[in-house]
């Protein structure tokens, strides 16, 4: 099942769009918003897939909305006019569904954002397997464990790193190189933004000009590491 909310300043357009996500079996609608600060709030409570959106909203329109995202779900956009499809499949957008929409063109939009997520995932196993989800470093003449999904940010001082970890206010510190760090981490899912520092994608919770936060940790994103932040940002349901 795919978890979609739904995006429309118009309750009736909002109440039509409710009725198509009602007549797909993969979907499972988990909120309803009648503009984008509402629709924060739902994604900053809860998981969501996809996103069905209008473009033309008061306050931020649904362009605005997606491009202040750091982690996108899938999106579908829904509106009145033509004009704004180039501009949102620049964004990555699944589909692009111009109103009135029928019901065999909504389904088909659907369709191509199912087998989307089913190739993410996919791709996610294959990863997964490829990589353990634990490494061993050298501290104090031991070797410790470090559960990877436990790891935040890594942070280099010349011959040795700082591994600073979900649930542990003490970080490890062990003598390896950022390179070497690199190497053992699971692809995609750290992301180096300095050359002193390495981030887990997972919990980055914003996003800005030349730094990105860490809950309440911010770090400085340097020029040469900034597009691959920024690749990062742009796509979709990462």
């Amino acid at each position: 099942m795919l978890r979609c909310i739904a995006i429309d300043d118009e309750e009736l357009a909002l109440e039509l769009l409710e009725d198509n996500i009602s007549k797909v079996p993969f979907l499972n609608q988990v909120g309803r918003c009648h503009n984008a600060l509402e629709a924060l709030k739902v994604l900053q409570s809860q998981a969501v897939d996809l996103i069905f959106i209008d473009i033309q909203m008061p306050g931020m329109t649904g362009l605005q909305f997606i491009q202040s995202l750091a982690q996108r779900p899938m999106i579908i956009l829904i509106t009145a006019y033509e004009k704004y499809a180039l501009e949102g499949f620049n964004l990555d957008v699944v589909d692009y569904l111009v109103k009135p929409v029928p019901l065999d063109r909504f389904i088909k939009a659907c369709n191509k954002a199912q087998e989307f997520f089913q190739l993410k995932q996919a791709k996610k196993g294959e990863d997964d397997r490829k990589w353990p989800d634990y490494l061993f470093v050298n501290v104090d003449y031991s070797m410790l464990k470090v559960v990877i999904s436990q790891i935040t940010w890594i942070e280099g001082l010349k011959d040795y790193i700082r591994i600073h970890l979900q649930d542990n206010p003490r970080p490890v510190v062990t003598r390896m190189s950022m390179k070497a760090m690199e190497e053992e981490l699971p692809s995609g899912k750290f992301l180096r933004i300095h050359k002193s520092y390495i981030v887990s994608v997972a919990h980055i919770t914003a996003v800005r000009k030349n730094s990105l936060l860490l809950g309440a940790q911010e770090l400085p994103v340097s020029e040469s590491y900034r597009e691959s932040l920024q690749q990062l940002v742009r796509r979709p349901g990462e």
